[in-house]
């Protein structure tokens, strides 16, 4: 387990690691996991060391961020993506970790997991079955499967590699060497704590990079509205549906995918098929680590 972002809190890293255990894993941490430069979890150097000695580590077969927050996006100018395609496993994590998760995809060619993250999802006591599902996932227990979503935005069916995470970080990546290749991908979106002026914003921002005419299709996970407030979550929803209405593409929202969900784990790479007419999202490809140790 590792914390390329923010600072972490021990006795929520600590709720979290006993919550794997009592699953049957075993936990490695980092050596710098709770270390503490300002707001982050270490000092750039040493969160990226980090990231790198887990991927190096023989006895690791899965990598957990311990949290978001912020911080992620310093790291990719300096881990090694070469070295680390070399040794690959599974990257777990998102929020401010769609930065890693898209660049370890594009640079390593590594299939990554967008899910539950340790200090802050598995302390908070993640829902059994969401926690069940990431676990059979990282084991190659569920290699394919499907959630459904609440509604369709547009109707239609597409496949391709998935894509995206935290929408104010896919918009971050843009114009960047580790920005995703949305060619003819399922692009993933979600977000929390956004003003609906800034979720738009970003929406109209993708819209004119192109992103939107080079994707198959959008899964919408959650997005939560600032304090839950019901007028501004209206106003977000509106927003979603204004902006992809007149794609040609399907369009699914309301899956448990990210914040204030259940934050069921995809596999950012992974193939999958987008069936909008059918309100689900089928994952095609398996993400596989071995199970307990």
């Amino acid at each position: 387990m590792t914390a390329p972002a923010a600072a972490v809190d021990p006795a929520h890293l600590e709720r979290g690691v006993q919550a794997l255990r009592a699953r049957g894993y075993r936990v490695k941490l980092a050596p710098h996991v709770l270390a503490r430069s300002g707001v982050l979890a270490g000092t750039d150097a040493q969160r990226a060391g980090d990231l790198a000695l887990m991927f190096a580590d023989p006895e690791v077969e899965a990598i957990i961020a311990a949290r978001g927050g912020y911080g992620a996006g310093r790291l990719l100018t300096l881990l090694d993506y070469a070295q680390i395609a070399r040794t690959p496993k599974l990257f777990v994590g998102f929020s401010d970790h769609t930065f890693v998760l898209n660049a370890l995809f594009a640079r390593a060619a590594l299939i990554c997991l967008h899910g539950p993250v340790v200090a802050k999802d598995l302390a908070a006591g993640l829902a059994a079955d969401s926690l069940t599902h990431l676990l059979a996932v990282m084991a190659g227990e569920s290699g394919q499967f499907s959630l459904d979503a609440r509604q369709a935005l547009a109707g239609g069916r597409a496949e391709g590699k998935l894509v995206g995470g935290c929408l104010s970080i896919v918009v971050a990546m843009l114009a960047t060497p580790y920005m995703p290749d949305f060619r003819d991908a399922i692009l993933l979106l979600e977000d929390t704590g956004e003003r609906a002026y800034r979720i738009d914003r970003m929406l109209v921002q993708l819209r004119q990079a192109g992103v939107f005419d080079a994707v198959a299709g959008i899964a919408l996970g959650g997005f939560r509205a600032p304090g839950g407030e019901p007028a501004e979550q209206r106003r977000i929803d509106e927003f979603l549906r204004e902006q992809t209405a007149d794609l040609g593409i399907p369009v699914l929202a309301g899956l448990e995918v990210g914040h204030a969900t259940s934050n069921y784990a995809l596999p950012i790479g992974a193939r999958v098929r987008l069936d909008a007419d059918g309100g689900r999202l089928d994952v095609l490809e398996a993400a596989v680590c071995r199970g307990p140790r």
